[in-house]
């Protein structure tokens, strides 16, 4: 089985770019954006996952039916955040309970 063979300097310039968007976590948190700091870190944190899955794990060169298998992973994750996020934003519908008992 051929393996290629990846550079040093593309693991240097991955390496390098993970820790920019390190800083840009940071960097972020420290900012008051109201509602829109979660989607800018799961946003970074997206991009952060999709670098080490394309270089670290050596899909960006494997086959397609690999990259097909990454994909559904991907579709699966989608899924069981949609269903989540639809249980999480339902909840304060309920009402609130009036007397508290153990």
């Amino acid at each position: 089985m051929s393996e290629t063979i990846v550079s040093k300097t593309t693991y240097l310039f991955v390496w390098v770019s993970l820790l920019i968007l390190l800083a840009i976590t940071i960097g972020v948190s420290y900012v008051h954006l109201g509602w829109l700091n979660p989607v800018a870190a799961v946003s970074i944190a997206v991009i952060k996952a999709v670098i080490i899955i394309l270089y670290f794990m050596h899909v960006r060169y494997s086959p397609k039916l690999v990259w097909i298998f990454v994909a559904a992973g991907f579709f699966w994750l989608a899924i069981l955040f949609t269903l989540s996020m639809s249980d999480y934003l339902t909840r304060v519908y309920l009402p609130t309970p009036t007397i508290w008992r153990p």
